[in-house]
């Protein structure tokens, strides 16, 4: 069994997030500059170029890509020869109050109905852990800061089985992807239950890319509506697309959509009993 510790677990925390903040996975850059060499559009050629220096400026002066830090959201990774001997969530959410603390976050999180804010991005239900087990003996964490822009303009339907799912995406993201900063990430689930469906999407979303028929079906039409960046007009609504299933009732089909914006921060940090790095 792999012992491992708090004080590891917190600096990791909050070196994973400084990472995610201030710098985009290579794939992400890579996409948006294949969408600039595709891209017609002299206006959204505009914007794409300025997403690329905004994204190089903010890795070259570490600091965060977008003022929208976003929500604290992980997926946490725990292999089943780890011996953990403290509150993971406590752990987590301490290297979250760090990363606040040390201006890598901005305080994002309030009361749902009060609207009072804790000052340091942690309270009831946050930092929010998608937890899985497996095989191994490190801990992996994968920061995901989730803005509100992006977020706000997700949904999620509880559709008749004899309806199109497609149709339906399609039919929403042309009233909400505008005011989600595009070109953006979509994130799909199907099936399963109501909040499972929503689970999926946004499971989907942090595994982008994705290159099943469906999904290549799906990106096509997502940029034929034209939208653009900024949804100012072009070829570059979307980047990329990823789709998760679940089986569900007969009578059933949930559908949900995950949003992200171009800033599709995230990055991993592995921790084991001789300390932490990042992936």
């Amino acid at each position: 069994m792999a012992l491992l510790r708090r004080p590891d677990v917190v600096e990791a925390t909050e070196a994973v997030l400084r990472r995610a903040q201030t710098s985009l996975p290579g794939w992400v850059v890579r996409s948006i500059e294949s969408a600039l060499r595709r891209e017609r559009s002299e206006i959204a050629r505009y914007h794409l170029e300025a997403i690329l220096d905004n994204i190089r400026i903010a890795e070259a002066d570490a600091r965060p890509i977008c003022q929208d830090t976003g929500l604290p959201v992980f997926h946490v990774e725990i292999g089943d020869r780890c011996h953990i001997d403290f509150d993971l969530w406590e752990a987590i959410a301490e290297g979250v109050r760090m990363a606040t603390a040390k201006g890598m976050l901005r305080p994002n999180v309030v009361d749902p109905l009060n609207r009072s804010n804790t000052g340091d991005n942690t309270g009831p239900g946050m930092p929010c852990l998608i937890v899985d087990g497996v095989a191994g003996d490190a801990l992996r964490i994968t920061a995901f800061p989730k803005g509100a822009g992006s977020e706000n303009m997700s949904f999620l339907g509880m559709l008749n089985p004899a309806d199109d799912p497609l149709d339906y995406i399609l039919e929403n993201l042309a009233e909400r992807v505008s005011n989600a900063c595009p070109p953006v990430f979509v994130g799909v689930g199907i099936g399963g239950t109501f909040d499972q469906a929503a689970s999926l999407a946004k499971r989907a979303v942090m595994g982008i890319p994705g290159d099943s028929e469906e999904e290549l079906l799906l990106l096509k039409r997502i940029n034929d509506l034209g939208i653009g960046p900024m949804g100012l007009g072009g070829d570059t609504t979307a980047l990329g697309v990823k789709i998760e299933r679940a089986f569900c009732h007969t009578a059933s089909l949930p559908v949900a959509v995950n949003l992200q914006c171009w800033a599709n921060r995230r990055a991993t940090v592995i921790v084991t009993e001789d300390g932490w790095s990042i992936e």
